[in-house]
């Protein structure tokens, strides 16, 4: 199923920080196989197919700035095309022997790619860079979810006291106050999100925290605990491997917390995302439904209102109907 709204879209398909330089990776996006690659500083996202005999060329090997073939050494150059046939070593190459590669950019520790003609930049993420805050890593994280189930639910905070209580909410105080939510040119924003928790920061005392929400891209969405002091946002995108499968990644900033590693904070939310993702995967219908009749709503759900009718405003298809 072709989808123009995410075919000309970015869509992560690694962390920077797993390529390794002799090791390609798999990856789908959209139901296209690929391979991710590193020569050096450059990163290259190709249909993971050698055009000889169609073996996936991720499980070939990078040999400097060049990707090799696991079953007959052909060997493709850092544009896609071939530039070694060992069998043939005299033999000239056939300029039709390329395979074919896509749009790639770096951008949060993560690499991205467009299976067609990028439409926009890639989603922005507010504190990227700012000084005094660090940034962590989380996921990748596979789950049997349509990529717009997958960001309804991180815009959700209804289901804090149940799927998550004792961590992001309480049972006992599970009310949901009136806020602000809307459609605008950078998509849903939804403000003035309060919610009690008995651990809001950290530091042990249960408290009412704001949220500020957002969905920047179809598949991308954005939060931030509000606060004068501790302060927390997390940038989440999912990769749309097929109408009901995903691929999520997360990447938090913190200013807060830096005496505890990294590998705790990500952990963190490992548990947080292992919760959702059995919720996630019993919804029915599998794709989200974009007819506000469909289901029933609560001004609680408001954010989710937005998301829906914007999705439809975009002709989303892919993970909708």
């Amino acid at each position: 199923m072709q989808d123009p709204v995410l075919l000309n879209d970015w869509h992560p398909v690694a962390f920077a920080s797993q390529l390794a330089l002799q090791n390609p990776l798999p990856a789908r996006v959209l139901g296209e196989d690929l391979v991710v690659w590193r020569t050096g500083d450059s990163v290259q996202v190709w249909q993971d197919l050698c055009v000889h005999r169609g073996t996936r060329l991720s499980i070939g090997k990078v040999c400097g700035a060049q990707l090799e073939c696991a079953y007959h050494g052909w060997t493709y150059g850092a544009d896609g095309q071939c530039v070694r046939i060992p069998a043939h070593p005299d033999q000239a190459i056939p300029t039709k022997a390329r395979t074919k590669t896509y749009p790639v950019t770096l951008a949060y520790g993560l690499v991205w790619v467009c299976l067609g003609i990028p439409a926009n930049p890639v989603p922005p993420f507010p504190e990227w860079g700012k000084t005094g805050f660090r940034f962590i890593d989380c996921g990748p994280y596979p789950v049997q979810a349509s990529g717009p189930r997958i960001i309804e639910n991180f815009l959700d905070v209804g289901h804090f006291p149940f799927v998550h209580e004792g961590i992001l909410g309480a049972r006992e105080r599970p009310e949901i106050a009136d806020y602000e939510a809307g459609i605008g040119a950078d998509g849903v924003l939804a403000k003035g999100i309060r919610v009690f928790q008995p651990d809001g920061f950290g530091t042990g005392q249960g408290e009412v925290v704001e949220y500020t929400y957002a969905a920047f891209r179809p598949l991308t969405a954005f939060l931030r605990k509000e606060s004068t002091g501790p302060q927390l946002s997390i940038l989440l995108i999912v990769t749309p491997v097929a109408p009901a499968e995903s691929v999520a990644w997360m990447v938090m900033a913190m200013n807060y917390a830096f005496e505890s590693p990294a590998r705790e904070l990500s952990a963190f939310q490992d548990k947080i995302f292992l919760q959702d993702q059995p919720i996630l995967q019993s919804q029915r219908p599998e794709l989200l439904p974009l007819d506000l009749q469909a289901e029933l709503h609560l001004k609680s759900d408001r954010t989710a209102i937005a998301y829906r009718r914007w999705l439809g405003e975009l002709g989303l298809v892919f993970g909708a109907h």
